[in-house]
């Protein structure tokens, strides 16, 4: 008979599982991550490399949780880590209390968590808090099968983790099924993206070479196989370790006649089996692995002597797998090959088993399970209790996922007929699963349910429909149709007062979102005036001041609408509502980014409101828009590298929908600056997805990126196409987007011209230069910050329509000029490649045209801008110039050592530091221990020592200057 389940030696292995090693363990420092995802077919060897390389980093002293994935699809939220605690909460000793007690406080978090719609960004944080006190300081390896069937929750903690947020020193190693990863499975995503991080490795595991399946075959059989039965196991096994066994052993033990499919080979190993192992096998199969001993035997109900013998048996014939949780089938494909082994009422009776016996001893995670087998035992009314209570912990942990699997579910079953428990309407179950749908990112569905909701007897009023279906439209990106429901509201005859209050405050902020602010305000002046009348419409004051302040410091006065805008962030604050503070938060970083240019103000507010939001439980969603905000802000300052960072910290939430929008957005400018084709363009492509009915305020911005990636690929009819569909979007008030359009096009037209490859459009050109007019004109209506910055892309309009008859560089210097003032290095580089290539083609001041090459290049170098970077070099190569400063003979730069920090203090050279790291001016503050106030002063003292304007300059002397 066969031996236990893991003498099989590990074969061809042996480097793989070395190299996990290293990458888990060996070189992860305190505070960093690291994972390892391995994937492969079903049977390839994942599972035993996972405990192969744990026990490997067991040894090395690393603490190793261990949990795997359900396979009913996502039925417990977090369930992977919950079996990880509990196990290693079983295994540790009375001298190991402390842990002990950490553990135990963890899985309380877990029952104590209540739900709220955004509270999972507190709910991991404090997941990742208590696992670092478990740690001790002890690298912490997550050890995690079937990762396919991972639940939502569970993913967004592994890219909370990943993040690297915390003193932690933690790895991941996961195996996942590959042929379960087709078509829009949310594993692609994730795995996608964190294929970004240089710490993360994505691994498949090939099968075995024929040199590997000989030796596999070999160790099984005892003794070397003639070379026809290898062949055959070769060719039949196709190098699979799992199937490679399997046929080895039906070799071994003499059995002839094998059939040419896995099907006939597992229907032979159960047939094989003795009488109650044959039922231990078929009732694991029909169960939820892992099934705990104490199930199995309430299912099988056989006694405990013959059910140890029977599994024992099992285990032993290679069908199933014993672990402390429970049994597993060695390979899933035993139960896809015995599904159709049973009569129908034999399979209803195993499902009614469990049902039972999980009725009979409830647990936390056992709502799910019992609403799976209650259903397939063809008993809906007893399953759809069970759904909803499952549905509720889902919530309660926040896994809004599969809360709305469970819903749906629901659903499902109290259609069914004769299923109709008095203490349950449909009308609840649809605003249940909605609204699960609608946090947990699943727009359609969640728009698709409104709509029954709406065609059900009894269902909320006209009003409300009205309302709820504007904010799912609006959260899908389709603006203009929640505009109309919004209106549709303020109509209704049915609304009350404070629906109308509400319906007027969410149409004001919408409006704001698609950049029309002066109906913005006048729709907020309204929702004022409405909440006025109602008691308790703190929410809806906010709401409408912060579009009213938005729109005043766009359109009249900056100052007066900041102010209104500050006091609706207090009153947030002062009311509690996490949804206020996140509302005030957004708008003010929004103009002070934005419009106003305030750009260093405006990243902090951006970055404090995001804390705000964590501590809120607000992270999916407003944590995400306020990290986009900074992003984009600490974009056009030059600090693309913390972008980045900031951005990776964002995606953590994996956000969806409008709320992810402008992070993609945020994330491409980044890309479209370092010359990442694939991945602007594949940020490009979800957008414009997403942006169906999106307003002007997003969809110009996206035209914009799209015909800058076109320009640096050389397709300047794609540009002008972009450029052209641009154009047709007229009813955004925001000058400062549609300038940056229009230069965009008429710069497409320069490069037309410059490369010969495309003709000039003259009609192109004249409706460019009339749309820039337009916008000087409208400009001069807006407050004077608004106009400073539209003013900058006029210039750069100005001087591209030199270039189509003869580049001015006067036009350049003043673009120059005009970016240098309000800090902004890259349009300022750009400017000055221009500038230096109009000196150049005049052959007149050419040392001025090599300075100018030579600052550009120094920019664009900093800021990683490779596009840019390389169109500096043609340049200069073609006039000769060096790009390398050259100081003056007997004079270095700087003291008399040439150390052009020379001037700098010891202080400041700490903050320089810093601020080359791209930290703002709170975090160095924090480092040292010195106040923001204080950061600021050294900041400007080391502006004015090294004579630059700029933090990426200073940045670039620094660097320039670093020992080594």
């Amino acid at each position: 008979m066969a031996s236990d389940v893991d003498t099989a030696p590990l074969v061809g292995r042996a480097d793989l599982v070395t190299t996990v090693r290293s990458v888990l363990l060996d070189d992860v420092t305190q505070g960093n991550t690291a994972a390892v995802f391995l994937t492969g077919e079903s049977g390839v060897g994942k599972t035993r490399l996972l405990r192969e390389v744990g026990t490997r980093l067991r040894d090395a002293g690393a603490l190793v949780l261990t949990g795997s994935c359900l396979d009913i699809g996502d039925a417990s939220p977090l369930h992977p880590l919950l079996q990880a605690l509990r196990r290693l909460d079983a295994e540790l000793t009375g001298a190991q209390a402390r842990t002990s007690s950490a553990v135990r406080d963890l899985l309380g978090v877990f029952a104590e968590e209540t739900a709220g719609p955004d509270g999972a960004g507190a709910l991991l944080e404090r997941v990742s808090r208590g696992l670092h006190l478990i740690a001790e300081g002890r690298p912490l390896v997550l050890v995690l099968d079937d990762l396919q069937w991972v639940d939502r929750s569970t993913r967004q903690l592994l890219l909370y983790l990943l993040a690297g947020l915390g003193d932690l020193q933690l790895s991941v190693l996961a195996a996942v099924r590959a042929e379960s990863l087709q078509g829009a499975h949310p594993l692609r995503r994730v795995l996608t993206e964190l294929r970004r991080l240089r710490t993360v490795r994505v691994l498949d595991l090939a099968p075995l070479d024929r040199a590997g399946t000989d030796r596999l075959a070999t160790a099984v059989v005892g003794r070397a196989l003639t070379p026809e039965a290898a062949e055959l196991v070769w060719r039949r096994s196709g190098g699979n370790p799992f199937v490679v066994e399997e046929l080895a052993r039906d070799v071994r033990d003499g059995r002839d006649g094998l059939s040419d499919t896995l099907r006939e080979i597992f229907l032979a190993r159960v047939d094989a089996l003795p009488q109650h192992a044959h039922a231990v096998v078929h009732a694991v199969a029909a169960g939820v692995e892992p099934v705990g001993h104490w199930l199995l035997a309430r299912v099988v109900r056989l006694p405990e002597d013959e059910l140890i013998e029977a599994a024992r048996a099992a285990v032993a014939h290679r069908l199933l797998v014993s672990a402390d949780d429970g049994y597993r089938l060695r390979h899933r494909l035993v139960a896809e090959v015995l599904e159709h082994e049973l009569l129908t009422a034999e399979r209803a009776a195993l499902h009614r088993r469990y049902a039972e016996a999980l009725t009979a001893a409830p647990a936390e995670l056992h709502q799910a399970r019992l609403a799976h087998h209650w259903r397939l035992a063809g008993e809906p009314a007893r399953a759809l209790p069970a759904a909803m209570a499952a549905a509720r912990e889902a919530e309660r942990l926040h896994g809004w996922a599969e809360a709305h699997r469970h819903w749906s579910v629901a659903l499902q079953l109290a259609a069914a007929p004769g299923v109709a428990p008095p203490d349950v309407d449909r009308v609840t179950l649809l605003r249940h699963a909605a609204e699960a749908a609608h946090h947990c990112g699943e727009h359609a569905r969640a728009l698709t349910l409104i709509e029954e909701l709406a065609a059900a007897d009894a269902g909320p009023s006209a009003c409300a429909l009205h309302i709820r279906r504007a904010r799912y439209l609006a959260a899908a990106g389709r603006s203009a149709p929640a505009e109309a429901e919004y209106r549709l509201a303020l109509e209704a005859a049915d609304c009350t007062p404070r629906e109308r209050a509400t319906a007027a405050a969410h149409l004001a902020e919408l409006l704001l979102h698609l950049g029309r602010y002066a109906d913005a305000g006048r729709r907020a002046r309204e929702a004022l005036e409405l909440a006025a009348e109602v008691p308790g419409s703190t929410s809806e004051v906010v709401l409408a001041s912060a579009a009213l302040g938005f729109s005043e410091a766009y359109l009249e006065d900056p100052d007066a609408g900041l102010a209104v805008m500050r006091r609706a962030l207090e009153t947030a604050e002062r009311s509690g509502r996490p949804e206020d503070v996140a509302c005030a938060y957004l708008h003010l970083a929004e103009l002070l980014t934005g419009p106003l240019n305030v750009l260093e103000e405006g990243v902090v507010v951006a970055r404090r409101g995001a804390e705000r939001m964590a501590e809120l439980g607000l992270g999916r969603t407003y944590e995400t828009r306020l990290l986009a905000i900074a992003t984009n802000g600490l974009f056009r300052v030059g600090q693309w590298a913390e972008a980045e960072k900031v951005v990776a910290a964002a995606l953590r939430h994996r956000p969806s929908g409008a709320d992810a929008v402008e992070l993609l957005l945020a994330r491409c400018r980044l890309s479209v600056g370092y010359g990442d084709v694939e991945a602007a363009d594949r940020d490009l492509d979800a957008v414009a997805t997403m942006l169906a009915g999106g307003g002007a305020r997003h969809v110009i911005p996206l035209l914009t990126l799209r015909a800058g990636l076109a320009m640096w690929q050389g397709r300047h009819d794609l540009a002008r196409q972009a450029v052209q569909r641009g154009l047709t979007e007229s009813r955004s008030d925001d000058v400062g987007i549609l300038a940056a359009l229009v230069w965009h096009g008429l710069r497409a037209e320069a490069e037309a011209h410059a490369g010969r490859a495309v003709a000039v459009d003259p009609t192109a050109v004249r409706r460019l230069r009339e749309v820039a007019d337009r916008v000087a004109r409208k400009s001069e209506h807006a407050a004077r910050p608004v106009r400073d910055v539209v003013d900058g892309f006029l210039a750069l309009c100005a001087a591209e329509v030199s270039r189509l008859d003869s580049s001015d560089p006067e036009l350049w210097a003043r673009s120059v000029a005009q970016w240098d003032r309000r800090h902004h290095p890259y349009p300022a580089a750009y400017s000055r490649l221009r500038q230096a290539e109009a000196l150049l083609a005049r052959r007149s001041r050419s040392a001025t045209a090599a300075k100018l090459l030579r600052q550009a290049y120094a920019v664009a170098q900093g800021l990683g801008a490779v596009p840019l970077t390389s169109e500096i070099r043609t340049l200069a190569g073609r006039a000769r110039v060096s790009l390398e400063e050259r100081p003056a003979t007997g004079a270095p730069a700087g003291g008399a050592d040439g150390d052009e920090l020379a001037a700098l203090t010891a202080r400041e050279r700490e903050v320089l530091t810093a601020v080359a790291e791209g930290l703002t001016n709170r975090e160095i503050g924090q480092r040292l221990f010195i106040s923001e106030r204080t950061i600021g002063v050294h900041v400007s003292h080391i502006f004015d020592k090294l004579q630059v304007r700029t933090r990426v300059q200073a940045s670039t002397i620094f660097l320039r200057n670093r020992p080594g």
